[in-house]
This record gives C-alpha cells, structure tokens and sequence, in this order.
C-alpha cells in the first residue's frame, strides 16, 4: 500500500471518529468546516486526496491539528518523525512545498511545519480559529508575510508570531528561494 493510500485510508478513518465523537451530522461538520456533505462523504469512504485548504478546515471545526487526522500508528507519548514519514501537503510546479513534520493535541493541536517557497510563489489562508497563533522562523530569503492585507517583510535570521483568526499569505516576492519553519497553536474547542 502507498504512503498515500495509507493517507488517505487514515484520514477517513480519523475523520469519521472525530465527527462521530463530537456527536456531528455529515450536515453539521460540513457546515462547521465550510466544505461540502459530499465531499465529507468521499473523504470518509477514502474515495479522494482533498487539498491542504480541505483538510485545514475539517481540521480546525473538529478542534484538532491535521496529525491526529492523518496519523495511522497510535503509539507511546514520545514520537520520533523520521524525515521519510514527515508528510508533504502541498507543492507547486515552481518547487514550493509545505511539509508537516510534527504535532500533537496537548493541550490542544500544535503542529510544526516546514516550508520551501520558490521566488514569486506564495499560500493564502483562510482565518483559523479566534486564539490560533502562528510562530514562523525564517532561515534562508526574505518572506513576504500579508495578515489582514498588511505585509511584513521577514528576512533570513528573524521570527514572527501573529494570531491567525484572520486572511494571511506567505509569499516569495524576492529573488532566493525561502526556508521557514512554522509551528500553528490552534485553541481547545470551547
């Protein structure tokens, strides 16, 4: 089985556990995450690879981090993610990438992450939910970082936390490929 099928076959599996756990309707979750009841269905019977901006929203209206959705070992309370298994989620033909290294429920989803931006490629987002918070360490190019319209520049070396309950977009408006990690706190559903 492909590390996709694996993929695909957890997340159905996660996703229907969750929805069933929190006592939600195909209608009521497809509402909460602003995505489509068919579109659950097919997710839930493994019959698609929805996209990164999918999987944020069903993610985020359950109140967990994308890992519990896509994790198929349950296991000891340390982990250890070796490189092969870390999961890439999103891609361009340019060579940017997004890659999930790590995350974890306690005390409520946080996940790390590592993005590769190429020069004039970038990733919009949706507002998470109000008290989510987002730390990004630059390493290597400038980042172009746009929250609530306004840009702030993010050169190689420097760090920046914003809450992300509102539209943000990581861009590569320079010349040299951008290296950051990113780790997201989303707040307990209350």
């Amino acid at each position: 089985m492909s590390d996709l099928d694996l993929l695909t076959q957890s997340l159905a599996r996660n996703v229907k556990r969750r929805r069933t756990e929190r006592g939600f309707t195909l209608e009521a979750l497809a509402t909460r995450a602003a995505v489509s009841r068919g579109m659950l269905i097919q997710i839930e019977q493994a019959r698609t690879n929805p996209s990164v901006g999918t999987v944020v929203k069903i993610a985020d209206a359950l109140g967990v981090s994308i890992t519990t959705l896509l994790d198929y070992e349950s296991g000891p309370s340390v982990r250890i993610v070796p490189p092969d298994q870390a999961v890439r989620l999103w891609t361009t033909e340019r060579g940017s990438s997004s890659t999930l290294l790590a995350g974890t429920e306690a005390p409520g989803p946080l996940e790390m992450w590592r993005w590769h931006l190429m020069p004039g490629d970038g990733s919009s987002s949706d507002p998470h939910p109000v008290g989510t918070f987002e730390l990004i360490h630059v390493t290597e190019g400038t980042l172009t970082l746009v929250v609530d319209g306004t840009e702030y520049p993010v050169p190689a070396g420097h760090s920046v936390s914003f809450e992300a309950g509102t539209s943000h977009t990581y861009r590569n408006d320079g010349t040299e490929p951008v290296e950051m990690t990113m780790a997201i706190s989303v707040p307990l559903e209350r």
